[in-house]
């Protein structure tokens, strides 16, 4: 096995130019998704990397380094419109995971029931990526195309996360049901993030998790919930807001369960809305 661990992007961008490799950021989902199988020819270390750490704001970007650990995340000074992601991040796996794992791993892993990706969802992020050749950004919406896969080619390593700045009073937030509060898979989990004008609803977007091959918005929902007051958001949630999920059925609940579950999230987490405003 050849392991590669450079120090700047270049070289790193070179090693994959030469043959595919596996990217190693945290290794918090690669080692395991091993299994029995031996370890890949070739590993390419990106850890050292420092082109790809960091949080910085860019006009009206955000800018998340790939490299960013999700105890980086959490503690860094961030609006509320981040809210959302630093409790995501404290629910992927334990401190000693959060140390470790990366926010662009967590992506690329591409897990349906991932925790981070519905609250990037939420946040129209996008992914930039990198190789040899040249630079390209994609909608995080796009990337993520079904359960473990992306439209990251071997050459291409993820470089950032963008985030758009989000102008005036935000409220995000996000919630996953479990066997347990911590150290769990997300039975169904859901995103939240919305702009008021005082006390009116001027732009929404929320997002689920594990109820579908790739996290999903809400589109009907998001739509329905503009205009309205703060106080009575989660009277406007319906079963048809969620009819274009399709969650399956395992060990961890039906695909029935599913449905009624992240209804009963999105209420209670849009009155929680209410409350709080």
């Amino acid at each position: 096995m050849t392991v590669f661990r450079p120090d700047n992007l270049s070289d790193a961008l070179g090693f994959l130019s030469e043959a595919p490799a596996v990217v190693l950021a945290g290794g918090t989902d690669v080692f395991p998704s091993l299994g029995d199988r031996p370890a890949p020819p070739r590993v390419l270390d990106v850890t050292a990397v420092s082109d790809i750490r960091g949080i910085a704001r860019d006009g009206d970007v955000w800018r998340i380094g790939a490299g960013v650990t999700w105890s980086e995340l959490i503690r860094a000074e961030l609006p509320a419109q981040f809210d959302a992601l630093k409790v995501a991040g404290r629910q992927v796996g334990s401190v000693q995971i959060q140390n470790t794992g990366t926010i662009a791993g967590n992506i690329c892993n591409a897990s349906p029931a991932a925790d981070g990706v519905p609250v990037l969802l939420a946040l129209d992020a996008s992914v930039e990526l990198a190789s040899a050749g040249g630079r390209r950004v994609v909608p995080l919406s796009e990337f993520v195309t079904g359960n473990r896969r992306t439209l990251r080619r071997p050459d291409e390593i993820v470089t950032a996360v963008h985030v758009p700045r989000m102008e005036g009073q935000v409220w995000s937030a996000f919630e996953k049901l479990g066997s347990r509060a911590y150290l769990v898979i997300s039975i169904v989990s859901l995103a939240m993030v919305l702009r008021f004008d005082g006390r009116v609803v001027a732009d929404a977007r929320i997002a689920a998790g594990a109820c579908s091959e790739v996290p999903m918005r809400l589109a009907a929902l998001e739509g329905d919930l503009v205009g309205q007051e703060a106080a009575a958001l989660g009277q406007v949630v319906r079963p048809e807001h969620f009819g274009g999920l399709k969650p399956i059925g395992d060990v961890r609940g039906t695909a029935a369960y599913r449905r009624v579950a992240v209804g009963t999230l999105a209420i209670r987490m849009l009155d929680g809305c209410g409350t709080r405003l």
